[in-house]
């Protein structure tokens, strides 16, 4: 199966030439997803402790996420052709193993039990919604996008990149992260206890907080004054009132 942006990203890293490469990838990123996942497990019944470590998994998956793009310019000097594969596997899948692992311990962690009521059908229908639209905005964006941008490779080698074409970047400017927005706060409500439904308020701020103080800072230095006019024109999570009908028309028709 071809996949978009795969023959891109294989040209920086040699690993994904082979298919033993590509299984230690592999066995690397879901080793990664179990060992955060087993760490919650683990420490949920800690009294408080299952939001505190939500905070913190997540807080700390996405300050390695940041080394990968601050520690750019050391990498490429003490790497040189190596410098974007290095980067990635020392700082970015570790970030968004945490990262991964704090959305699934969203749906299970522990917290103080909220009384069925009225509310209660709110929380489950938000939930069922946040999580379907999430998984499948994730499925046409990706498609869109290609694995080279998902796994950004351009924030390393700029002068490579592609224009990606698709009317939801005239809807949103961050498809991809309103996805993941979408399912983690999803699968907060559907797990309906205090800490969850908390703690899902909080996600899209920490969001915010990275585009704003990270990967945007980036993509101003790359494109400078386009970007700038582009994120005054258009939100990066939620789409604006008069562009749902464009917005659930790329859910459906993907494009």
């Amino acid at each position: 199966m071809n996949i978009k942006g795969m023959d891109s990203l294989a040209k920086h890293v040699p690993e994904l030439n082979s298919t033993g490469g590509k299984l230690r990838i592999t066995l690397y990123a879901v080793g990664l997803f179990i060992l955060v996942n087993v760490y919650f497990i683990l420490t949920d019944n800690i009294p408080t402790w299952s939001i505190d470590s939500e905070i913190i998994i997540s807080s700390l998956g996405f300050l390695l996420l940041s080394f990968f793009f601050s520690r750019k310019q050391v990498y490429k000097e003490k790497y040189k052709e190596l410098a974007y594969r290095n980067a990635f596997a020392h700082y970015a899948m570790p970030g968004l193993g945490l990262i991964f692992g704090a959305v699934a311990h969203a749906g299970y962690m522990n917290g103080p039990f909220v009384p069925v009521g009225w509310w209660t059908i709110i929380f489950l229908a938000l939930g069922w919604f946040m999580v379907s639209v999430g998984a499948l905005l994730w499925i046409r964006s990706v498609s869109i996008f290609g694995v080279d941008n998902l796994t950004l490779l351009y924030v390393y080698y700029p002068e490579e990149g592609r224009i990606v074409d698709s009317s939801i970047y005239s809807i949103l400017r961050h498809p991809i992260y309103a996805s993941a927005i979408r399912v983690w706060v999803g699968l907060a409500l559907l797990n309906g206890n205090a800490n969850s439904i908390i703690f899902s308020i909080f996600v899209p701020l920490g969001f915010t907080g990275w585009i704003r103080l990270v990967e945007e800072k980036e993509l101003i230095e790359r494109f400078g004054k386009f970007y700038v006019e582009y994120r005054k024109r258009v939100p990066a999570f939620w789409p604006k009132w008069y562009d749902l009908g464009a917005f659930f028309k790329f859910l459906i028709m993907g494009r």
